[in-house]
Formats: C-alpha cells, sequence, structure tokens
C-alpha cells in the first residue's frame, strides 16, 4: 500500500440507517410477548397485572416451574407431542415426495391440471375440513388414538408443492440415463432425487415438526383422554372456568417451546431456504 493512501470514504447513507432503526423497532415489538411470557413465569401471581407493569420480578420465583412439571402429566404429553410429530414429519415427507416426484418428473395425461386441482386443496380452511374428518376419524374407531393424531395431518398439498419446486430444478436427464441403465421409477425416486434433496427435504421436515408440534385444534377435537393429550391441548389445563394461573401457564409454556426453540437454532438455515423454494421455478 502507498504510504499516505486514504481508502475513499463511503458516502453516509441515511436510507440504510433508517431501514436498520425500522428492523430493530419491528425485532423489539416481535420479542416483546416472549419478554412477558418469561417475565410472568418467574412472578408471584399477585404482581402479574400490578399497574405500571413491571418486566424484572421484584422476587424471581423459580417455584413456578416445578409446580407447573408437578400439576400435570407433563412427561405424557411431551411424549405424545414428540412422537406425534416426529411421526408426521417421516410419513409426510415420503408421501409428499411420492407425489411431487410424480408431478415433477412422470409425464402422464391431465397431470397440470390434477397438480392445479390439488392446489386448490391449499385455499380450503381447516375449519371447514374438521367436522369432515372428524367424521371418517370415529367410523374408522381411531378416536383417541395416536391413528387419528398421526394419519390425517400425514398428507399435505403444501409440502407436495414446496417438494415438485424442488424436483423440477434437477436436470432431466439423470432420470433418463438411470432408465437406460435398467433403473426402475421406485429405483430413480429412492436412489437419486431423493438423496439430492437434501436440502428440501430438511426444509419440508422443519415446517412439518414445529406445525405439528404447535397443532391445538386436531388433537383437541381427535382426544379426551389424558394420556392422549399433546402439551398445547395439555397447556389448556391451567385454564379455568372463571380465572387463569398465568404464572403456571407462562411457566409451562416455557419449557414447552424449548425443542422449538432447539431446532430453529440448528436449522434456520433449512428454514429460511424452504421459504425461499416456495417463490423459485413457478412453472
Amino acid at each position: 500500500m502507498t504510504a499516505g493512501y486514504t481508502p475513499p470514504q463511503k458516502p453516509f447513507n441515511w436510507k440504510h440507517i433508517l431501514l436498520h432503526l425500522v428492523l430493530i423497532l419491528g425485532s423489539l415489538v416481535m420479542l416483546l410477548p416472549f419478554f412477558w411470557m418469561l417475565s410472568t413465569s418467574l412472578k408471584e401471581p399477585r404482581e402479574i397485572f400490578t399497574y405500571p407493569p413491571t418486566w424484572i420480578p421484584n422476587t424471581f420465583a423459580w417455584h413456578n416451574y416445578q409446580d407447573a412439571l408437578t400439576a400435570m402429566p407433563f412427561d405424557r404429553f411431551y411424549f405424545n407431542s414428540l412422537f406425534v410429530a416426529t411421526s408426521v414429519t417421516i410419513i409426510q415427507v415420503l408421501t409428499s415426495s411420492l407425489a411431487a416426484f410424480a408431478f415433477a418428473r412422470l409425464r402422464f395425461k391431465g397431470r397440470d391440471t390434477i397438480f392445479l386441482i390439488y392446489l386448490a386443496a391449499l385455499m380450503i380452511p381447516f375449519p371447514v375440513l374438521l367436522i369432515p374428518n372428524f367424521i371418517i376419524t370415529v367410523n374408522l374407531d381411531w378416536y383417541n388414538t395416536y391413528w387419528a393424531l398421526i394419519i390425517p395431518p400425514a398428507f399435505s398439498a403444501f409440502s407436495t408443492f414446496l417438494m415438485r419446486q424442488h424436483f423440477r430444478s434437477l436436470p432431466m436427464d439423470l432420470d433418463e440415463a438411470a432408465r437406460m441403465d435398467g433403473a426402475s421409477t421406485f429405483r430413480i425416486w429412492w436412489s437419486i432425487i431423493m438423496p439430492m434433496s437434501k436440502t428440501a427435504i430438511a426444509a419440508v421436515s422443519i415446517f412439518v415438526f414445529l406445525g405439528t408440534w404447535n397443532d391445538f385444534l386436531w388433537p383437541l377435537v381427535v382426544t379426551n383422554s389424558e394420556e392422549m393429550r399433546t402439551i398445547p391441548v395439555g397447556l389448556n389445563s391451567f385454564q379455568g372456568q372463571y380465572s387463569v394461573r398465568w404464572n403456571l401457564l407462562m411457566a409451562a409454556a416455557v419449557v414447552a417451546m424449548l425443542p422449538v426453540l432447539i431446532v430453529y437454532a440448528f436449522a434456520q438455515k433449512w428454514f429460511i431456504q424452504g421459504i425461499a423454494m416456495t417463490g423459485m421455478n413457478g412453472r
């Protein structure tokens, strides 16, 4: 470097600073409910709704966590949520990838029309499907069983759409070369396409696991015993007819969201790529 050289100064960009200030302010607003939940989980009941509100408790009521975990069979709720979310994720990845493979890699009459009809299912709100699904579940004698919690959510048009978008980005020459070597359609899907789609599989898995873990309405409708409840339904136990035990509810909610935070912390790259996948290859 030449002695006395002064690098050029970048012009002061007010738009850049203003954008960051808006993003920081928006982040703080989004985090306020989380801070309130964390603060409430460590307060005594008399301090929760004091005015002016306090964010840091006068005395940290750590016993709220012990009381919350012993007030209900939290280990059973945890096991149910983990088992159901993992099972739904595995099955949905398999079913969605098979459907996406057919829509993206196979040629048959009416393929695009069938796919459009398939996508139309995304426009049907879940409450409309709730009663028909419930009647089918009862007729199959699945009520209050793991079958009811796992099988109906194991098929998703949204996951199929994500997987199809990724499958269409892979060269078709791979399929043709594999067929010339004698590979079957199932072998192409399992041995060629799936190993090359780890990013899409990871993204779909994260979406499905988080969605199933947080699902409240369907497990509430198809279960009626404490042994089959998942965490979101179990948390509702702290809400009585005339009062809500806010400190215990918030303590249990903090414990319940730990797996979600861990999954997001380690897999946020796939989460962002999954969102980006929804807009690529709009064919």
